[in-house]
């Protein structure tokens, strides 16, 4: 459960810079970069991050605007 919050925290923190701050975390994390938001976060954590926020951004298809 706290794996859980911890994750949807910082998935909510990330969101909240928008779009094409989201694009950058992204890659960041994917790249394996530290990002302010993901600090303190488990190799298992940060891949939920990942895999949370790649799903909200599939809506927008690798742009920042909607179809």
């Amino acid at each position: 459960m706290l794996m859980h919050n911890r994750v949807d925290n910082c998935v909510e923190a990330l969101c909240q810079k928008g779009c094409s701050a989201v694009w950058g975390h992204i890659e960041a994390l994917e790249s394996g970069q530290l990002i302010p938001e993901a600090d303190g976060l488990s190799t298992p954590e940060i891949k939920a991050v990942i895999s949370e926020l790649k799903s909200i951004m599939s809506v927008y298809k690798g742009t920042c605007s909607v179809p």
